[in-house]
């Protein structure tokens, strides 16, 4: 469901955020049922893992913004961001949301926010200063199709599934090698009692480890289509889909002139960017996992929304 007016609604992307919410819901369950299993207090697991959803909810677009070195910034700091957001909101028929700079040279864009009231939209310095204003504003249109389309919520909620069973996978690895939750018996059961201790533990680093994955998948293939359906919506919200073109080609040429050092600081918001913190393009187990679809589909989505509004690609 849209947010904005001009903003069309994407079934494929509703549909597609409610099986992975379903999806993750029953994960979720099961990551608790693991942490149980473990021997972890049933009250102590659940107060847990509220806590720790609700703090990730609550404050993901602080979070976000923090990870990143984002500040909010008022129309007298930025007025030319300010400027384009708020033609776009216009052009919309949406809220407007609170705007961010992030003083990094790495160039990309973010939205974030539990929901269109709490939205932030985000632009680093390194983008600002190598697009012209209608790329500005095209990429600027992509991250409001976010906030419209309220997917960001969702992906977060999403993200946070995966750390917490990642966090299991840790905790019963190091745990295992020193030594397990086995304890010591006595008497003739001691090794029966060890070795079922051993089983239970080997059990639960196994199912940890497909809840991971399962997250991880399930993120991966929801990011990709929630950044083809924002390509789209902003595209025709600016009725400019070769200028979006032009300023993803830019962007992703222009990320390999980025220190790794600054790219790899900036890996773990990927999921969240207009392109991906990436140096090096091709086919390789990065982009086999990545969190966008690959640059050359996006490019021909866009050249046939083109040729939808009757110009040449």
């Amino acid at each position: 469901m849209s947010t904005a007016q001009k903003i069309p609604a994407d079934r494929g992307l509703t549909i597609r955020m409610f099986t992975t919410g379903l999806m993750l819901v029953l994960l979720y369950g099961l990551v608790i049922g693991i942490l149980i299993a473990i021997g972890i207090n049933f009250a102590v697991v659940l107060v847990f893992a509220v806590v720790l959803l609700f703090a990730q909810y609550w404050f993901s677009d602080k979070i976000a913004l923090f990870g990143m070195g984002g500040r909010i910034v008022t129309p007298a700091q930025a007025p030319e961001l300010h400027g384009v957001i708020d033609r776009l909101c216009a052009l919309a028929d949406m809220k407007k949301p609170r705007v961010a700079i992030a003083d990094t040279d790495v160039p990309n864009a973010f939205a974030t926010g539990r929901s269109p009231n709490n939205a932030v939209v985000c632009a680093t310095t390194g983008l600002m200063r190598r697009l012209d204003e209608p790329e500005l504003e095209a990429v600027l249109a992509h991250e409001l199709s976010h906030v419209a389309h309220r997917d960001v919520a969702v992906m977060t909620i999403a993200s946070f599934l995966g750390v917490v069973a990642g966090l299991v996978t840790r905790m019963m690895f190091w745990t295992g090698m020193l030594g397990g939750f086995g304890g010591g018996g006595r008497g003739g059961n001691n090794q029966g009692g060890q070795d079922n201790a051993a089983l239970i533990e080997l059990s639960v680093l196994v199912v940890s480890v497909v809840v991971y994955a399962i997250s991880f998948l399930l993120t991966r293939a929801l990011s990709r289509y929630r950044e083809l359906a924002a390509d789209r919506s902003g595209a025709l919200l600016t009725g400019q889909p070769s200028v979006l073109a032009s300023a993803l080609v830019k962007v992703t040429g222009e990320m390999s002139r980025v220190p790794t050092r600054d790219l790899r600081k900036a890996e773990s918001f990927n999921a969240f960017y207009f392109t991906p913190a990436i140096a090096k393009s091709g086919v390789s187990l990065s982009t086999l996992f990545s969190t966008h679809p690959p640059l050359e589909k996006r490019l021909d989505q866009l050249a046939k929304i083109e040729a939808e509004l009757g110009r040449p690609s």
